[in-house]
């Protein structure tokens, strides 16, 4: 009973990897909340947790690989010379949006781990994101209502920016300046450097998608990082090997995490068509102040995180 338990949560925090990666409202936020009351921690111990936390990640990834394999894979011989030639493109794009993040991540992650990794961290920057959400997006909305009183700027319109091949380098850098940000935990990588694409003018889905491809060398750099730490961990006897349940609560996590991710990264994109971020915006402020409460209310949460991911 107690190995059924255990494959019940990895399925319970890979479904709620699959969700949460992709959806701007931080994953890192319900992962804690999940460990904290029903956890890996107490049962297989810390070191075994954050290494499986970042290989469930890896499921998660694989599910956008997936996704965008004929968009972003430049080679094949159907593809005309322009067509490899935007491909290329768009990857230095990708290059040049990811060296923020990783400088900082490489020479500031463990201070960042050390100094922010919190629940007070993570439900102030989930609340203080969703009110910026909403000032984004009412503040479009405001823009686009007193265009449309204009009869002079009648036909003009935010977003100029409909396909990630128009995006600029100066554009994927100030995203990418943006992505760095999300090392702070609660951010939401994907919810800010959406946020800072509307603001450059690039559509809802465009600048999903653009999101969505920076996930590919952030989480697979992080994961690699994070499994060769481990692996050094366990040759100098500070961790334990894997465990055949172990390696099975892996495996099953990173299972779940790819089938969700490949739904919600499709429906997502679907929904950014008709829909805008208030309701995330809204959710995020929600919870962020669940945790707060928790946090005050149960002294054994003012205490350090009890995770150390990537907050992607």
């Amino acid at each position: 009973m107690d190995i059924f338990l255990e494959f019940l949560k990895s399925i319970l925090f890979g479904l709620l990897e699959g969700i949460t990666e992709w959806l701007p409202i931080s994953s890192t936020g319900h992962m804690i909340v999940l460990e904290s009351f029903w956890g890996f921690t107490s049962s297989q111990g810390k070191d075994f947790f954050d290494f499986y936390l970042v290989l469930i990640q890896l499921g998660a990834i694989l599910a956008v690989i997936l996704t965008f394999f004929h968009e972003l894979w430049p080679f094949g011989a159907s593809r005309s010379h322009e067509e490899k030639k935007e491909i290329w493109l768009t990857w230095l794009k990708i290059f040049v949006a990811s060296i923020p993040a990783g400088i900082v991540g490489v020479f500031f992650g463990d201070w960042l781990e050390e100094h922010l990794y919190g629940y007070l961290t993570v439900a102030i920057t989930l609340i203080v994101y969703g009110v910026f959400f909403l000032a984004l997006e009412y503040g479009l909305k405001g823009w686009a209502a007193k265009n449309k009183e204009n009869n002079e700027l009648a036909k003009r319109e935010w977003f100029r920016i409909h396909d990630v091949h128009s995006i600029s380098i100066p554009m994927a850098l100030w995203i990418g300046l943006a992505q760095v940000l999300a090392l702070i935990p609660g951010t939401s990588r994907s919810g800010i450097t959406i946020c800072v694409a509307l603001l450059l003018a690039i559509d809802r889905e465009t600048s999903a998608k653009f999101s969505f491809y920076l996930s590919i060398p952030a989480m697979l750099g992080g994961t690699l990082i994070k499994s060769i730490q481990y692996g050094l961990h366990v040759k100098q006897g500070n961790a334990l090997p894997l465990t055949g349940i172990q390696v099975g609560l892996i495996l099953v996590g990173m299972a779940v995490a790819f089938v969700v991710s490949l739904f919600v990264v499709r429906f997502f994109l679907k929904i950014l068509k008709k829909h805008t971020f208030i309701g995330f915006g809204y959710y995020r402020i929600a919870f962020g102040t669940l945790l707060l409460i928790l946090f005050f209310a149960l002294p054994s949460l003012q205490t350090s995180l009890p995770i150390v991911v990537f907050p992607y």
